[in-house]
């Protein structure tokens, strides 16, 4: 198993405080592995055996439990008096009303609570407003490119192109990988997120009227197909509407709003608002939608070729989410920059080109970044070594260089 360095680091951190940890992520990314390295480290740390309480509601020994008042005894016997109990609440979505066994467990002393989910609909409604400045969430996504090369043993070279076809899911890395294994397992995924955690949804939404149900599942794979040929192109839930009503399917803008919503709630989808630059404030048109893993997408999209570019904007964005910024698309005058990204007030600015050696592309992809009056840091992240440097305070920079540093700038392998 590949440790998740900064995942667990997050988790070390916030040891015995008093938030619950609460970690989410599309399925297989790595969440169940993340929890058993912590607990490992807390037995390496002091904390004996009896301290540590760990359910994943996916084994079956642990169906009981899926009724809240079960859990909630079954949890509270286990507490060590004098003693914290870690306690360890794997793919919570699945107990219906699990907010009120997390909240009663979190007004105890001496009680450590973490948990994950598969959905993101587990932090909306009753939990969030139960739950306000009391927890904290750490968002997992599949390997970063260094840590596949770290699992496979790959070089960069050799192993980027690998990463591009399998994506980063983490199995997949520590497979014996062939073209049809890669496709069954992604596969399992795809259709499990789609079914399953569509279901835990629904079951979470069944007490409220007002909310609307996703039940057409031809129809959510139809819509994640069309995002998936989309990566990288302004999208919109009137754009998604009239595409079905062009090939005959009679659909309502709410509808098509409730499935793309489920999608992303699922962690396949992430959204990408538009940000206007010049007055640092949020456009509301077409934002951009990207895939959590590649992989993902060749197999929902299988086909041979896929322009690299929007390949090497999907990795970019997700790289910026992994370094904790939040990701914007840019607006300045005209012109489109690839990314916004923006840490506690400080922002930097991105364009992502497959190949910079042409004229016009190279002119293209540093206009934008020329129109920007700022001084905050702009880069230019491509594939090709021949354009690399300094421009008038713009970089451009290799791609595999800038996926392969850590946060102190040293290359990661």
């Amino acid at each position: 198993m590949v440790q998740r360095k900064e995942y667990l680091d997050q988790l070390i951190a916030w040891k015995d405080e008093q938030v619950i940890k609460v970690v989410t992520g599309i399925r297989r990314c790595g969440k169940s592995t993340l929890l058993l390295q912590f607990q490992q480290w807390l037995k390496e740390n002091g904390v004996t055996d009896e301290q540590i309480v760990s359910i994943n509601f996916e084994e079956l020994e642990y169906e009981e439990l899926l009724d809240y008042k079960k859990l909630y005894s079954y949890l509270k016997e286990r507490l060590v008096s004098g003693k914290t109990t870690y306690i360890f609440l794997d793919e919570i979505q699945k107990v219906s009303f699990f907010e009120k066994v997390v909240d009663s467990l979190y007004v105890k002393t001496k009680v450590d609570l973490y948990i994950t989910g598969s959905n993101a609909y587990m932090l909306s409604g009753d939990l969030a407003t139960l739950l306000t400045g009391r927890y904290m969430e750490i968002k997992m996504l599949p390997l970063s490119f260094g840590e596949f090369l770290f699992m496979t043993g790959l070089e960069p070279e050799q192993g980027f192109p690998e990463y591009v076809r399998s994506g980063g899911m983490p199995y997949i890395a520590a497979m014996n990988r062939t073209d049809e294994k890669v496709s069954t397992y992604l596969e399992g995924i795809y259709n499990t997120v789609i079914v399953k955690d569509i279901e835990d949804r629904q079951a979470r939404k069944e007490n409220d009227p007002s909310k609307r149900k996703v039940t057409d599942i031809a129809l959510l794979k139809t819509i994640a197909k069309y995002l998936a040929s989309v990566i990288g192109n302004p999208v919109s839930v009137r754009r998604i509407t009239d595409y079905l009503i062009s090939s005959g399917r009679k659909i309502s803008p709410n509808t098509v709003g409730d499935y793309v919503e489920a999608l992303t709630e699922s962690f396949i989808f992430y959204s990408a608002e538009r940000f206007d630059i010049v007055r640092k404030q949020p456009l509301k048109a077409n934002r951009k939608m990207y895939i959590v893993d590649l992989g993902l997408r060749n197999h929902i999209l299988p086909r041979r070729s896929y322009d690299l570019g929007f390949s090497l904007e999907n990795i970019v964005y997700f790289e910026l989410l992994r370094r904790g910024y939040q990701v914007t698309i840019g607006k300045v005058g005209n012109t489109e920059v690839d990314f916004v990204a923006e840490k506690q007030g400080v922002y930097a600015y991105f364009q992502v080109a497959a190949d910079m050696t042409a004229k016009e592309t190279f002119d293209r992809e540093i206009r934008p970044l020329e129109n920007i009056r700022d001084n905050y840091e702009k880069t230019i992240l491509t594939m090709d070594r021949l354009t690399l440097g300094n421009y008038n305070g713009i970089q451009v920079r290799h791609l595999l260089d800038w996926l392969l540093e850590t946060k102190s700038g040293i290359k990661m392998y």
